[in-house]
């Protein structure tokens, strides 16, 4: 029941978390907007999985949930929260269009950082050194950030029309936006954060990152005595702590979908993914060494299969700039297989 409770907990408060940030979004504009979106998301997801490693000491189980819960985190945004926001908007209107320079950056970015990933695991099921698997990871994960910090620049100075959205797109949603303000006659009261300035927001998130960290704690705890226990697979667990950080996000790319905003859509689902990968990877390993629970990077060939696909199967319903509900439904019948796998493992 703790376990329940502190996972509709942090599931609770991370929505109000996306809420704000969501606010922010829309004041800062792409592609700073998705930046703030899912950088909050992502300090839940680093908050959560580095609890749970350091329950390693403890229980034997803890460590290959950190290592599921990294990949996961990729394979439930590039899965769930695209697939179901492709999906309701597909359905919402027929057809959906974004700048295709977007997701072929971020295929690009995602593909080079997965081939990375596959290093260490290499080292591992070849040579066997743990010495070598070790530098080889504080490598990788040194090269990652530095990947991404290049993909920062690109993102915000050199190419930020490559995340913006189309000219036919924002047509459209401004027609559709007209015709939605002619049709209403009574002004939408504004809500708590949309009232307040960008600093009190942007305090209002850490406060309540803060108390995200505390129940995560009690989860952590609590969750890694339940796998032990009932002997709850593993990777199943890895998947459910990826879902629960990401619910926000996918609440909040649901709405831009049926708002016609599928550009919002890559960005969080795409931008979330990239960040996953290139800052959770060197943060959760720099935490690691300094709490003498050395993480290595030896993802299982489940885990790196699965994700290399699921970056082709992004790369294939996204190229085209287009979208429509049957690409949303391909990514959540991939991930239902994915979930299958891991619970039977």
């Amino acid at each position: 029941m703790a376990t329940l409770f502190a996972a509709l907990s942090i599931a609770l408060l991370s929505l109000t978390v996306s809420e704000v940030a969501e606010v922010l979004a829309e004041r800062l504009e792409e592609p700073y907007g998705s930046f703030v979106l899912t950088f909050t998301a992502v300090i839940v997801e680093i908050i959560l999985l580095f609890l749970i490693l350091l329950e390693a000491g403890n229980n034997e189980h803890a460590m290959e949930t950190v290592k599921g819960g990294i990949i996961s985190a990729v394979i439930v945004d590039m899965n769930v929260l695209l697939g179901l926001a492709v999906f309701i908007g597909g359905l919402a209107f027929k057809e959906q269009e974004h700048n295709e320079d977007t997701s072929s950056t971020y295929t690009t970015i995602l593909l080079v950082a997965s081939s990375a990933l596959l290093v260490p695991s290499i080292l591992h099921y070849t040579i066997g050194d743990n010495d070598a698997l070790a530098k080889a990871s504080i490598l990788i994960a040194a090269v990652l950030f530095v990947f991404y910090i290049a993909i920062f620049i690109f993102q915000t100075k050199t190419h930020t029309h490559f995340f913006k959205a189309t000219a036919r797109s924002r047509m459209f949603r401004f027609k559709k936006r007209k015709e939605e303000e002619e049709d209403e006659h009574e002004e939408e009261e504004e809500d708590l954060f949309e009232r307040m300035t960008n600093t009190f927001n942007f305090i209002s998130i850490f406060v309540l990152i803060a108390v995200i960290g505390y129940i995560a704690e009690i989860f952590a705890n609590e969750g890694m005595t339940l796998v032990s226990e009932y002997h709850f697979p593993v990777g199943l667990a890895g998947l459910l702590i990826a879902i629960i950080s990401v619910s926000p996000e996918i609440i909040t790319a649901i709405k831009a979908a049926k708002n016609d905003q599928i550009q919002r859509v890559i960005n969080i689902a795409m931008g979330a993914s990239t960040v996953s990968i290139m800052l959770t990877v060197p943060i959760l390993l720099a935490m690691s060494y300094a709490t003498d629970h050395p993480l290595t990077l030896d993802f299982n060939t489940l885990q790196i299969g699965a994700l290399i696909l699921t970056i082709i199967l992004a790369w294939k319903t996204t190229d085209d700039g287009e979208t429509n509900y049957f690409e949303g439904t391909s990514h959540l019948i991939f991930f239902t297989c994915y979930a299958i796998v891991l619970a039977f493992m």
